[in-house]
């Protein structure tokens, strides 16, 4: 990128000694929160905050009801079984409310064949027709069977989460840049290790900063700074509806809608899965109409109550739907993204992992099998098209 203004120079000295976050959405502002907590200096660099997918997600914490499976479903019950500390420790450092719900999720099937081949059924209470009656009242007549996840839950992350974890970082005495992008990794000739950003400002002011160690949390726009990596976005569009107040109790999770209940009557209806829209902005009367037929089909009420909200986001997705997590192609640069649709539920197992892995005296520490189990080097192998994402994707 071409700057009108000449760079400054590099900003060394005790900078370069902080670890340089790079993305303010949710993992950015999760693992900054970790890193800070441990006493490590932290500067968190943003473009935009608001582009962030935490703030458009629907916050399920959801690894069984989300039908995932092997290495994903272990990293995910790891995280939902650290997410109450977690959010404990947000809410400790912000005085703020998170928004957690442990109200349990049900996914309706047609049948209950269907029912019993769900890969996380083991997981789940069956629940034939009348059961699922009891637990979501005004079904559609379609749906015969469901699987209950009292375990799963939700959190508020667009209107309570985001700002608490900000609140924190800030009481904890992490540095914010908002309006800077990272437009450049500097690495050091011969080892190739990360020795700095290059930075542009809103203004277009260009400069230089030192950097030994960071954390790549670009969301869906991580290969952009890193190429290598294949991440690509998958749009969605969303909705929220204002339902009577405890007119629903659990989350429902449908095939292709799901439906997320606030504790104040909120009801967030989501979301398409646009793999071939890359960053286009906007809503689109498809998308739009899929939603309303989904919420119909999952709840024919709820076609009633009054429409509140409609907006847009992109999934920060691999070939695989995995995330990357630990190491990077460039030494000293760590990788946080890629989360795709599971990054609310995983935010608080990716801050653990990513704080172990930086903080310490510097001596050798075992690898942890989830970092090794996502890291980038499972697709270095691979020729990756990232315009060409998974059937699942």
């Amino acid at each position: 990128m071409t700057s009108p203004t000449a760079p400054e120079p590099v900003r060394a000295g005790a900078e370069a000694d902080r670890v340089q976050v790079l993305g303010g959405g949710l993992m950015g502002l999760a693992v900054a929160h970790a890193l800070a907590r441990r006493a490590i200096p932290v500067t968190v660099l943003s473009r935009r905050r608001s582009e962030a997918a935490g703030f458009v997600a629907a916050g399920m914490l959801a690894p069984h009801a989300e039908g995932l499976s092997g290495a994903l479903l272990a990293l995910g019950q790891r995280s939902l079984a650290l997410v109450p500390e977690w959010v404990a420790t947000v809410e400790a450092d912000s005085g703020l409310p998170c928004g957690l719900r442990p109200c349990g999720i049900v996914v309706p099937f047609r049948d209950a064949a269907a029912r019993d081949a769900y890969p996380t059924a083991a997981w789940g209470t069956p629940l034939d027709r009348r059961g699922l009656e009891q637990e979501v009242p005004g079904i559609g007549a379609a749906w015969q069977a469901a699987l209950l996840f009292g375990q799963d839950g939700q959190i508020d992350n667009r209107r309570q989460l985001m700002r608490a974890l900000e609140r924190a970082c800030v009481e904890r005495a992490v540095r914010f840049e908002e309006g800077t992008e990272v437009v450049e990794l500097l690495r050091e000739t011969g080892s190739g290790a990360l020795s700095g950003l290059r930075l542009q400002r809103a203004n277009g002011q260009t400069l230089t900063m030192a950097s030994r160690r960071a954390v790549l949390c670009g969301g869906a726009w991580s290969a952009r700074l890193l190429p290598e990596l294949p991440v690509f976005p998958v749009k969605g569009q969303m909705l929220s509806l204002q339902a009577p107040r405890q007119a629903l109790s659990r989350v429902i999770f449908g095939p292709g809608t799901y439906l997320v209940p606030r504790e104040d009557g909120l009801l967030v209806v989501g979301a398409t899965s646009e793999a071939g829209a890359g960053f286009a902005d906007g809503l689109t009367p498809a998308g739009q109409r899929q939603l309303e037929l989904g919420l119909t089909a999952l709840l024919p009420e709820a076609a009633r109550w009054p429409p509140m909200e409609r907006w847009w986001g992109f999934r920060p997705c691999t070939p695989d739907e995995g995330p990357l997590l630990g190491e990077s192609p460039v030494p000293g640069l760590s990788l946080a993204c890629g989360h795709h649709r599971n990054g609310v539920l995983l935010a608080a197992v990716t801050a653990r992992l990513l704080a172990d892995r930086l903080s310490g005296n510097g001596l050798a520490k075992p690898s942890d099998p989830d970092l090794d189990a996502f890291s980038w080097r499972r697709f270095s192998s691979e020729r990756i098209d990232p315009q060409a994402p998974s059937a699942g994707a």
